[in-house]
């Protein structure tokens, strides 16, 4: 071989060398590109049509249960600071804001504290007046019918107490199941709550398991939710993908279909 075409077959394979380089190198940058556009597509879909969230509390039992993995509808109320993966503070009030209705079943961030979401029904709109006398909910001095429905045994039982199936049907005319532990609990008397402009007032399904609007925001005893925003809200519960028993975990694969199969794809109201 000659001394030139040495030189040649060297040039060669520099430049197969150089090629496979430049290959790794442009395959590694189609990886990220997918990922961040993978991600991009995922945020822009929670923030504008649907988020899931982990139900962690009996507070809104009989309707939903611990261990419940919801879907939450974004667009019902148009859009706020918070309906973002990281709360945007120069967005005022809420764009395209749609009213949140008696009965609707919202997340919504803590007023105490927005780093928390919680989640509770909506009992009385802008200009309401909310109040508990002797167990029964009024609302505008009109008592709230509630069907009795007999006993149950609550998903989540400290004590083995049985609990009250009601039917409650608001004055717009949604109904929804609610449960009742005792007629004496620490918020079945209350003083009247008149809802301000812009705000909610929320109550949980499990009265008696549940700190809501009854609860100032400043109690020095029990920390509440108080009247919420209407910016804080999140979205609407619309469906329960799926539903897991108390003892599961991601953590644990043996547990994956440890699961309330009668609670699949479920409706909420």
């Amino acid at each position: 071989m000659s001394a030139e075409d040495k030189v040649v077959e060297d040039d060669m394979a520099t430049s197969k060398g150089s090629s496979a380089t430049g290959g790794a190198k442009e395959e590694t940058s189609e990886i990220i590109k997918t990922v961040i556009y993978a991600l991009l597509i995922t945020l822009v879909f929670r923030t504008l049509f649907f988020q899931p969230f982990t139900i962690p509390s009996a507070s809104m039992e009989p309707n939903l249960y611990e261990g419940d993995y919801i879907v939450v509808s974004k667009w019902d109320y148009g859009y706020s600071k918070y309906s973002f993966q990281w709360p945007l503070p120069f967005i005022k009030g809420r764009i395209m804001e749609k009213a949140a209705k008696r009965g609707d079943i919202v997340v919504f961030k803590l007023p105490r504290n927005p780093k928390v979401d919680y989640i509770k029904r909506v009992v009385g709109v802008p200009g309401d007046r909310v109040q508990m006398r002797h167990n029964q909910l009024y609302i505008n001095d009109i008592p709230v019918p509630a069907k009795n429905l007999g006993p149950v045994m609550p998903q989540i039982s400290y004590d083995s107490q049985y609990a009250t199936k009601y039917e409650e049907s608001l004055p717009d005319g949604s109904t929804h199941a609610m449960q009742d532990l005792r007629t004496d609990g620490p918020a079945d008397d209350t003083p009247e709550y008149i809802v301000p402009a812009d705000h909610y007032f929320m109550m949980g399904d499990n009265r008696d398991n549940s700190i809501d609007s009854r609860y100032a925001m400043d109690d020095p005893i029990q920390p509440g939710v108080d009247f919420v925003p209407a910016e804080n809200l999140e979205g609407r519960a619309t469906i329960v993908l799926v539903s897991w028993k108390e003892g599961s975990s991601i953590w644990k694969p043996w547990t994956w279909l440890n699961l309330r199969w009668d609670r699949l794809f479920k409706s909420l109201k």
